[in-house]
């Protein structure tokens, strides 16, 4: 509708074509009607077809009618990063230019490596928060002792719980996070009950998308290695919601989601039988990223949240004609908060790099 931020530096050089991509937005969407139609078994091997590999034969599939003699440029954010990686595995040929904000993964981490490192980091952006508004430390407790003492539930009928009122924290990673959840917590109350507005907000902002929670971890799905419900396992007991201060989790799925969520039940035994497959086909082709002639730009985010700075580098080391830039300046949504000036940035290290 309008071409502003990022969106309106782009448009100054390129045609942008903006994908929805498998199960979302205008493509077929995954619901809960589309999971309770099949069994669980083949539920699961249905999902298993909307991994960044079967997004990238999409891309190819769309460049071919739109674009069948000339290589593409892309830009990836976050996700969209694991994706372009996948996509110099598969398909090097139809790429001009990558360009990648935040969004540079392991090559050959399991997802046991992502969590260990991510925990830490979720802390440490939590600690933050209360440097910033002591006053919510109190504030916080006296809502989950609520929680914990009343059955409360959200205007869809799901339980508030102590565990998903820490999942407010999913946003703590992006620039101006902090901010929105203090004004939340500091107008929870109203007459001695927590506020309507209050209960609307938690569950808009605590509602995730089927396709984001029972495919999450499988994106560090690699051959043999399954991911077990990993940020369950390695969830250390300091974010069990009993101490003070009490502590947000971030950008992690967790199997009680899945039994207390309406719009996510459906899904349940098909999540368990994707946590525990074993036979994941590989996401990355290492030598072929280490010989890779594709420019590629990517912009890593010094205190990033979701996606760790020093894996990020680790794989930036890997991949041929790669240049990274390293800033603190953004958080995990600086594509976005920046306007254009990220992309612009990006555009011209790529510009200095090899072409293909």
């Amino acid at each position: 509708m309008s071409a502003s931020g990022w969106l309106g530096r782009a448009t100054q050089d390129y045609r942008v074509l903006l994908l929805d991509q498998r199960g979302t937005g205008r493509s077929t969407p995954v619901t809960a009607r589309t999971a309770s139609r099949l069994a669980p078994a083949d539920l699961a091997a249905y999902l298993r077809h909307f991994r960044a590999d079967s997004i990238v034969r999409d891309a190819e599939l769309i460049r071919a009618q739109l674009s069948p003699d000339k290589p593409w440029t892309t830009l990836g954010t976050s996700y969209g990063g694991f994706i372009t990686l996948t996509y110099l595995s598969l398909a090097p040929e139809g790429l001009k230019t990558c360009l990648i904000m935040g969004g540079l993964p392991g090559l050959d981490t399991t997802a046991d490596d992502v969590y260990s490192r991510t925990y830490p980091r979720v802390r440490a952006k939590v600690e933050t928060y209360y440097q910033r508004y002591p006053e919510d430390v109190e504030r916080v407790r006296r809502i989950a002792d609520h929680l914990r003492d009343n059955d409360v539930r959200l205007p869809d009928g799901d339980p508030l719980t102590v565990r998903r009122f820490q999942l407010l924290g999913l946003g703590l990673g992006m620039g101006d996070h902090a901010e929105t959840l203090h004004w939340l917590i500091d107008e929870a109350w109203d007459d001695g009950e927590l506020a309507a507005d209050f209960l609307y907000s938690v569950m808009n902002r605590t509602l995730l998308n089927p396709i984001f929670t029972v495919l999450h971890e499988s994106i560090y799905g690699q051959d043999e290695r399954p991911t077990n419900w990993s940020a369950s396992r390695l969830r250390p007991s300091e974010f069990d919601g009993d101490g003070s201060p009490l502590l947000f989790t971030g950008e992690m799925i967790y199997p009680w989601m899945l039994e207390e969520t309406a719009l996510l039940r459906p899904f349940k035994e098909a999540a368990d039988l994707l946590a525990t497959a074993t036979d994941w086909t590989p996401l990355y082709d290492v030598p072929r990223l280490q010989a890779n002639r594709v420019p590629v730009a990517a912009a890593v985010w010094h205190d990033d949240m979701y996606v760790d700075a020093g894996l990020s580098l680790e794989t930036a080391a890997r991949i041929g004609n790669l240049k990274a830039w390293v800033t603190n300046e953004w958080e995990h949504d600086g594509g976005r908060a920046s306007g254009g000036s990220v992309l612009d940035r990006l555009l011209a290290i790529a510009a200095d790099l090899p072409p293909a």
